[in-house]
């Protein structure tokens, strides 16, 4: 009989990479959340319930599972800073129903939690490691350190054997918001102006190494809830990125930036990636590569 694996918010951007990540290794993968999702089967779900994440519809959906990544949650730094409440309800409410579920239900799944790099907000030293201090600045990060919080506590009261992936820049076909996406249609548009100088500094990892580190992260599950860095440890400033995404996108104009910057944006997020090494795990596509496609799809 296969292992299973519950993944809640499996239609979003990271869900279904997880998804198709697990089936890869023949997994059953059952999925549920909140969005309509007609072409589940293809990114290797066995199923999906279309509903809220909480303790009656898991009990109802999930039975006991081996593994569960729990991906739904807010996905926006922006749609924090306008929805605080909204953001805290989808992250930090729907963390605290899947881990009662756990403790009530299913004590015996293990959950890999995929955070997110803005719990370090603006960082003090990079790279960043786990123990860097934490200062979110925008409620998105406050919020994703809540949950965080939230696993370590049950981790080490209800002996619940929980990880967690501090996930820095996701990017990949599909994905429809932030920065490759805005400056996709910005430049399709013929406009080359952007927020802030072009010196900020990010770490992206393509989607298929994050969803492949999310499944390695199971291994080290514990009561002990470890953190992990989701991180490729090398940066590139943005104005690099636009520049290789305006000869991609095959305009003329040059680049030039505001000095405005967004609110809730730190300026360097950049990953010290050792632990994520120790999972056996390193980042496979080549960041140029991983443009190009996206472009590809975009086009």
């Amino acid at each position: 009989m296969s292992a299973s694996v519950l993944i809640t918010g499996a239609a979003g951007f990271v869900g279904r990479y997880v998804a198709k990540e697990y089936a890869q290794q023949g997994y059953d993968v059952i999925g549920m959340g909140r969005r309509f999702f007609p072409d589940y089967a293809d990114w290797g779900l066995s199923a999906w319930h279309e509903a809220d994440v909480s303790i009656d519809r898991l009990r109802e959906h999930a039975g006991e599972p081996d593994e569960i990544v729990h991906c739904a949650g807010g996905a926006s730094v922006g749609d924090s800073v306008e929805h605080p409440r909204k953001d805290f309800c989808l992250t930090v409410d729907a963390t605290s129903q899947v881990l009662e579920y756990m403790r009530l239900h299913s004590p015996n799944s293990k959950l890999i939690y995929p955070s997110s790099a803005a719990v370090y907000g603006q960082a003090k030293e990079v790279p960043i490691r786990e123990s860097s201090i934490l200062n979110p600045v925008s409620p998105y990060g406050v919020h994703k350190l809540m949950a965080e919080s939230l696993c370590s506590m049950y981790a080490d009261r209800y002996k619940l054997k929980i990880s967690v992936v501090r996930l820095f820049s996701i990017y990949g076909v599909g994905l429809k918001k932030q920065l490759l996406w805005d400056a996709c249609n910005k430049l399709a548009n013929n406009e080359t102006t952007f927020f802030g100088t072009g010196e900020e500094v990010r770490d992206w990892l393509h989607i298929t190494d994050a969803a492949h580190l999310i499944r390695l992260a199971s291994i080290q599950a514990s009561t002990a809830c470890p953190i992990i860095n989701g991180g490729s440890g090398s940066g590139l400033k943005v104005k690099e990125v636009l520049a290789l995404l305006r000869v991609l996108m095959e305009v003329d104009k040059d680049i030039s930036f505001s000095a405005v910057y967004k609110d809730g944006d730190p300026n360097v997020l950049l990953a010290e990636p050792s632990k994520a090494h120790g999972c056996d795990w390193r980042p496979t596509v080549p960041w140029g590569k991983g443009v190009e496609e996206y472009v590809r799809w975009f086009r």
